[in-house]
């Protein structure tokens, strides 16, 4: 290969089959002669981002057919088209859809709680401004890679793995959308796992006093966390008219993993207590079971207090009280609205159970009452 400036007569006298030759006065111009022919080409690298993509050569057209001028014209066009990180030669996507673009297909294709939205939302947002306009085609391994040390440096493991699922779950949607993404790059990349929450063993006794220095409202919200297991937003969202004193059943709309609402079978203690926290409230004048004025949702919002533990911690207390008032797997599972494994899972509808599972609720309320020392 030689390097000099191109002239008409320069480029007749170069022989056949001597190779490639490029110029000095434009970038990435080149005559290529061939045995039989001489053509005039450009070729440079593809980068975005600050990275490298691909080295492209385009052909621009025989020596023998345009001028030396319009070659060099030409390769000014193909250099600023391939340096602001286009290829020219690739071929037209079928519809090269942007991960914001997947986002929004993600979001139509699925019933996800406004929680999940919001979540997704803000992944989006705050964590993917790098990535969310560029062609999921274009994401490479390397991309999640330095996404995961990036958001694990800044913002911890946690993050880093909660984000990278996010991305691997619209990548998996725009690959159904665009059939130029021949795989998911989330996939080649180790993503660390949510830790395990570590849940200590709880004091009945104690629980209950500590409940019983709070306001009339905040005790009874404590103790109805831990009574039903009930997820945090399936208790701070019950309305009045979800208790049924009648039937002694408390209804959860707010559902995690289903959109059916769940119907808890209350213990007569339990009764007792949601039919004195419905007198109390009544001068409120609330749709809310929980209400709170002054919160823009008109009920509790933040149930945390000090020296009790938090909705979700009772979460797991409850599960293992269960487990110690002798409440079978399946039973257990559907009193917390959980989604019993395997085909069969899904022919149990937890609606038809109620009565059945009434027994299972009793039993466990017993425990926890001797165990707090309650008459």
């Amino acid at each position: 290969m030689t390097i000099f400036k191109f002239t008409e007569a320069r480029i007749r006298d170069l022989p056949l089959g001597s190779g490639i030759h490029r110029d000095t006065d434009v970038k990435g111009l080149m005559c290529i002669c061939h045995k039989s022919c001489k053509t005039f080409a450009v070729q440079s690298d593809v980068r975005r981002e600050k990275r490298h993509i691909r080295t492209v050569r385009v052909k621009i057209g025989r020596a023998d057919h345009i001028r030396l001028a319009e070659a060099r014209n030409e390769a000014r066009k193909l250099m600023a088209t391939i340096q602001s990180g286009i290829d020219p030669t690739a071929g037209p996507e079928s519809t090269g859809i942007t991960l914001e673009r997947a986002l929004k297909e993600h979001l139509k294709e699925r019933d996800l709680s406004p929680a999940t939205v919001r979540g997704y939302t803000y992944h989006m947002e705050n964590y993917l401004g790098r990535l969310r306009r560029r062609a999921v085609a274009d994401i490479t391994r390397q991309d999640c890679r330095e996404l995961l040390d990036t958001l694990t440096r800044r913002h911890g493991r946690t993050t880093g793995g909660s984000v990278l699922r996010t991305v691997r779950a619209l990548i998996n949607t725009a690959m159904r959308h665009d059939e130029t993404i021949n795989g998911n790059p989330v996939d080649a990349v180790r993503v660390p796992t949510t830790p395990k929450r570590k849940v200590g063993e709880l004091a009945l006794a104690d629980f209950w006093k500590n409940t019983e220095a709070l306001s009339p409202i905040m005790r009874d919200l404590q103790r109805t966390f831990l009574l039903t297991g009930a997820r945090r937003s399936s208790v701070l969202t019950v309305r009045r008219d979800d208790v049924d004193l009648e039937r002694q059943v408390l209804t959860f709309r707010h559902q995690k993993t289903s959109t059916e609402p769940l119907l808890f079978p209350m213990g007569p203690w339990l009764t007792e207590m949601m039919r004195a926290r419905l007198l109390d409230d009544e001068p409120l004048a609330s749709e809310w079971l929980w209400p709170s004025p002054g919160a823009a949702t008109g009920h509790v919002a933040e149930p945390k207090k000090k020296g009790i533990p938090s909705p979700h911690a009772l979460r797991h207390v409850a599960r293992s009280l269960m487990i110690a008032a002798g409440v079978p797997y399946a039973e257990s599972a559907l009193l917390l609205g959980q989604r019993l494994p395997g085909a069969s899972g899904g022919y149990v509808h937890p609606q038809m159970l109620v009565e059945n599972l009434r027994e299972h609720a009793v039993g466990f309320e017993k425990l926890v009452l001797v165990g707090a020392g309650v008459k």
